[in-house]
C-alpha cells in the first residue's frame, strides 16, 4: 500500500500493457486490447447537479470509467451521490460551499494524491495570493492507475478585474504544468478540467470583443501554449477544428440556446497516448451545469 500526503491507497486492478508501456518499463507484461472512457465536468455543485437527476442522467449516458468533477462545492460527507460501480475520490476546498474537485473511477488507483506536491510548491510560492492559497481550495486530484495517471484540474478564474492573473501567469499555470511533467516521468498522464481559458480564437463564439478581458487574456492562453509545447495533446482538437464547439456558456440572454460559448473544458494526454485516443467529443446535449461534460475514448 503506498501513501501520499496521509491519503489511503489500495492496490490496483488495471492489469492491462498498453501498446506506449515498452517506454515506460513495463515491457514484459500482459497485454490486451480494451477501450476506456474518461469523462470530465465542471457541474457547478455536485448536490444542485444531483437533485436535477442530472448527474445520474450522465453517468447512464456516457458509462465512463473515469469521471473527473471539478467545482464539486462540498464535501463528500454532504453529496447523497451514490454510485456503486464506482470509488470516490474528492479534494475539497477548506472554505466551505466552494471550488472542489471530486475522481469518481471503476477501475481501483494505485494511488491517489490530493493537491499540488509540496516539492512542486517549494519552487512556486502561492500563499501570498490576496484570495488566499489556491492549493487549499481542492482544485487538483491526481489517481495512478497501472499505465497512466489521470488528473483534474480546476483552474482558477482570473476574475473580472483581472487581480488573479499575476498568479495564473506565474505560479499556479507553470505549477501544474511542472506537476504534470513531474508525474509522466513515470508514466503517461491524461489530464482534464476547467482550465478557465479559451486558447484560440476559434473557442469563443466571440473573440474580438474579449480581448484581452477575463479568460481570453494573453497570460492566460499562454499557460495553454506552454502546455502544448511541453507536448500534451488537445485531443479535441485532434479530430474536430474550426469554431462552434463551445463547453461553457452564460446564464444571461439565452446564450446556451444560441451557441454562444467558450471552450474552456479540456482532455490533454501526454503525446505517447494520443494515438491511442480513438474520440474526443463536447457533450453539449447533456444539461444540469453551465458546462456541459467532455469525454475521450482511449483503445488500450
Amino acid at each position: 500500500m503506498r501513501t501520499r500526503q496521509g491519503l489511503l491507497v489500495v492496490p490496483g486492478l488495471v492489469q492491462a500493457l498498453s501498446p506506449f508501456a515498452d517506454g515506460f518499463g513495463m515491457k514484459n507484461r500482459l497485454w490486451y486490447r480494451r477501450k476506456m472512457r474518461i469523462a470530465s465536468w465542471n457541474v457547478n455543485g455536485i448536490r444542485a447537479v444531483h437533485k436535477k437527476g442530472a448527474l445520474l442522467k450522465v453517468v447512464d449516458e456516457l458509462k465512463p470509467d473515469i469521471l473527473c468533477l471539478q467545482e464539486t462545492k462540498a464535501e463528500q460527507h454532504q453529496s447523497e451521490v451514490d454510485l456503486p460501480d464506482y470509488e470516490e475520490y474528492w479534494n475539497s476546498a477548506q472554505k466551505k460551499g466552494y471550488s472542489g474537485t471530486a475522481i469518481f473511477t471503476k477501475p481501483e488507483p494505485l494511488e491517489v494524491i490530493l493537491g499540488i506536491p509540496e516539492d512542486v510548491l517549494k519552487k512556486y510560492d502561492m500563499t501570498g495570493d490576496e484570495y488566499g492559497d489556491p492549493n487549499t481550495e481542492g482544485r487538483v486530484i491526481a489517481t495512478e492507475y497501472e499505465d497512466f495517471y489521470v488528473a483534474t484540474v480546476y483552474t482558477p478564474n482570473s476574475k473580472d478585474d483581472l487581480s488573479r492573473i499575476p498568479l495564473r501567469h506565474k505560479l499556479w499555470d507553470p505549477a501544474f504544468l511542472a506537476y504534470m511533467k513531474q508525474l509522466e516521468k513515470n508514466k503517461p498522464v491524461v489530464f482534464c478540467g476547467d482550465l478557465n481559458v479559451a486558447h484560440t480564437s476559434d473557442d469563443l463564439a466571440n473573440p474580438k470583443p474579449n480581448e484581452g478581458k477575463k479568460g481570453f487574456t494573453k497570460e492566460e492562453r499562454e499557460g495553454i501554449d506552454k502546455i502544448v509545447k511541453a507536448g500534451f495533446v488537445d485531443t479535441f482538437r485532434k479530430f474536430t477544428k474550426g469554431n462552434g464547439h463551445y463547453t461553457w456558456w452564460s446564464h444571461f440572454s439565452g446564450a446556451r440556446e444560441r451557441n454562444v460559448g467558450w471552450r474552456i473544458d479540456y482532455m490533454f494526454v501526454s503525446e505517447a497516448l494520443a494515438p491511442l485516443v480513438s474520440r474526443a467529443r463536447i457533450h453539449s446535449n447533456l444539461f444540469g451545469s453551465d458546462h456541459c461534460p467532455v469525454s475521450i475514448d482511449i483503445d488500450l
